[in-house]
């Protein structure tokens, strides 16, 4: 009897214990949910302020994009580290751990630690800038929407988001459409042999100085390109706004046809003559 007695005693302590150490870590696994939910929201609510901080002292874009993604990061890590403190493990050999697993680390990391290298060389020697277009050596092109501390993002033309790596893009080449305010357009128009060389030449100069979006300066270019098989090519260059660019070169095509077709200017096309013998 008193055996027994011993044992449910032992029972009975063992319980207790096993209780209160699963109170114990329910009172940390609530706590520490309840610090990741506050923190969350403070995390959510730092990024709105700081984005709102750098709106109203006027920072660039580009930069505005690239600290926005560091602190966010940064607000995340010490989030962590604070539910794991919560927990009860020990920041202490939490970050031996760390330590130790350093070097592996850094190696799986590498690729994203040239990409954050790139990212400040950007921002540093800023080859391009949020809203400018540009095309990569990559291959990617389209218009600057952020630039992260590991990517840049890219809006193409026909509304896709592409993420390019910050490595790659500042260590190939970039083409930069909106680095400079004025671009060249050039045409080549055909027309056919036997039509007046003089007449075409001066529609041509009467179209662009009716289009005041077209530029004096550098003076308008008008020559004859090439004696082509089937056609007397004539040669058009003009500088324009770069923004103006796209807008100017596809109403120059449609007047430049339609003024043709008015003045009976004939548009050339492949021919072959056949002499029977």
């Amino acid at each position: 009897m008193l055996l027994a007695s011993e044992t449910n005693i032992q029972l009975t302590n063992a319980l207790e214990k096993l209780i209160d150490s699963g109170i114990q870590l329910g009172t940390k696994v609530l706590g520490a949910l309840l610090i990741f939910v506050i923190g969350k929201f403070l995390v959510n609510w730092l990024n709105k302020l700081f984005a709102r901080i750098l709106e109203k002292r006027k920072v660039e874009p580009s930069i505005q994009s690239f600290l926005k993604s560091m602190v966010n990061i940064l607000l995340l890590i010490m989030l962590i580290l604070a539910v794991i403190g919560k927990l009860g493990i020990e920041l202490t050999g939490f970050a031996a751990l760390l330590a130790s697993a350093g070097v592996a680390i850094g190696m799986a990391l590498s690729g994203n630690l040239q990409n954050f290298a790139g990212g400040l060389i950007i921002l540093l020697f800023r080859p391009y800038k949020v809203g400018d277009f540009i095309e990569a050596s990559t291959g990617a092109s389209g218009t600057v929407k952020e630039i992260q501390i590991f990517h840049t993002i890219l809006v193409t033309a026909d509304n896709k988001m592409v993420y390019v790596p910050n490595g790659a893009m500042s260590s190939g080449v970039i083409t930069n459409y909106n680095k400079l305010d004025t671009r060249r357009i050039e045409w080549n128009f055909g027309i056919e042999y036997g039509e007046d060389y003089n007449k075409v030449t001066q529609i041509l100069q009467e179209i662009i100085a009716h289009d005041k979006r077209i530029l004096t300066t550098p003076t308008p270019f008008i020559e004859l390109g090439e004696l082509a098989a089937s056609s007397v090519n004539i040669k058009v260059r003009v500088w324009v706004k770069s923004t103006d660019y796209w807008d100017v070169f596809f109403s120059m095509n449609q007047t430049v046809y339609t003024t043709f077709n008015k003045e009976c200017i004939n548009f050339p096309f492949p021919q072959l003559t056949v002499h029977q013998a």
